[in-house]
């Protein structure tokens, strides 16, 4: 029995009594992947990403490892609700034009200690002054430095498009802005080098691609990594009181970790591994997140349909945004129709070994947005069920 088969006996045992669709984590594997974490990120702490996890509990659970600290959150509204729910530290990753949690923010002392927001420009500081009532408690600021690879004077960009921010003058003169101006203190700079944190670099079947995909990123780190650091003098000759320096991603948590100007990294989908984090050479983690959907029909020799299961993630239209059927191994879809919105065909020699009620398990190519699809997470222990958790969905949330 292969390591995969093993696996997805133990899966089947542990959710016998469960009729799919059902979501699980293995925690066996969820722990080992931040333990994994943990070593490459050589003693500096990680800040989880919260979009990558999406579920209270299990944001515990990896906040009480020792190396953890700190919460990365993705909309000021997903912040309030952490902080008033007792996670203590927690910088929003994005900048918020959300004048209700602004104005809640800052008329509670709590939120206000426990909340930093992202900053870009000086009229995301305009919004948030509209938004107090009186005076209002001092709200913590951190700037967002604009990590792309830029080349040919400009003309070829490599990254996303976030923040305007690029070069040390700039990010100086932000932080002038924000010393200069009463209710704000300026506590940290974040740069996130998606290209290189969030871009496979080991394509299977595309050796070229590969390798001008390495290429690229190792250029990139170089770049980065001396301009960051520039940046943070000009920074902290402003702020001299800068409370920390995050960067990183779960595909170049060893890299970042290594700058010294960095003063911790932001992982989160590390955790999960979904299928987009397959294809790295720096790290190879265990999938720990999976869906399961029930075979509803069997059309033919080598077919069945399951279920559902059209889950696309976010991000380009493509097939890599796709869940991957994953167990029993040898699935594959139907070209002509893909991940369906209620049924989906998959053909294979292992579609004539399941019947009808059998469940097939799939991984999401992102972290998680599989949480947005399920109330709940079966948590499992070798072959059982130990526990069942609330997702955000579950508890109400879906912040976007």
């Amino acid at each position: 029995m292969t390591p995969r088969a093993a696996d997805r006996a133990r899966y089947d045992r542990a959710t016998a009594h469960l009729d799919a669709p059902v979501a699980i984590v293995d925690l066996e594997a969820f722990d080992a992947n931040a333990k994994d974490m943990l070593r490459r990120a050589s003693g500096k702490p990680i800040r989880v990403a919260s979009k990558s996890v999406r579920c209270r509990a299990l944001l515990e659970r990896v906040l009480a490892r020792p190396g953890f600290a700190g919460v990365m959150s993705y909309t000021l509204a997903e912040s309030v609700w952490l902080a008033r729910a007792g996670f203590e530290d927690v910088l929003l990753a994005y900048p918020s034009a959300d004048r209700a949690s602004f104005a809640e923010l800052t008329a509670d002392p709590k939120l206000a200690r426990a909340i930093t927001v992202m900053v870009d420009d000086p009229a995301q500081l305009d919004l948030v002054d509209r938004a107090r009532e009186g005076e209002g408690m001092e709200v913590r600021v951190c700037l967002e430095l604009d990590t792309s690879l830029q080349l040919f004077g400009g003309r070829v960009r490599v990254g996303a498009r976030r923040s305007p921010l690029r070069t040390p003058a700039q990010l100086a003169e932000l932080a002038r802005s924000v010393a200069r101006r009463p209710g704000f203190r300026l506590v940290g700079l974040m740069a996130y080098e998606g290209h290189v944190a969030g871009v496979g670099d080991a394509v299977a079947g595309s050796p070229l691609r590969s390798r001008a995909i390495r290429l690229m990123q190792a250029a990139a780190r170089r770049e980065l990594a001396a301009r960051r650091a520039d940046v943070v003098r000009a920074v902290q000759a402003v702020a001299p009181d800068l409370e920390f320096v995050n960067g990183g991603g779960t595909g170049s948590v060893q890299h970042t970790a290594a700058e010294a100007a960095v003063t911790e990294i932001a992982a989160g989908s590390g955790l999960y591994v979904p299928r987009l984090f397959d294809n790295y050479t720096s790290f190879s983690g265990r999938p720990a997140a999976l869906f399961a959907q029930p075979v509803v029909r069997r059309p033919g020799v080598g077919v069945v349909t399951v279920l559902g299961g059209g889950y696309p993630a976010s991000g380009a239209p493509g097939a890599d945004r796709l869940p991957v059927p994953y167990l029993p191994e040898g699935l594959r879809y139907d070209p002509q129709e893909g991940a369906g919105e209620v049924q989906t065909p998959l053909l294979g020699s292992a579609a004539d070994d399941l019947l009808i009620g059998d469940k097939v398990w799939f991984r999401h190519a992102k972290a998680g947005e599989l949480c947005e699809r399920f109330d709940e997470l079966r948590l499992v222990e070798g072959d059982r069920v130990t526990a069942t958790v609330p997702t955000y969905r579950g508890e109400g949330r879906t912040f976007l």
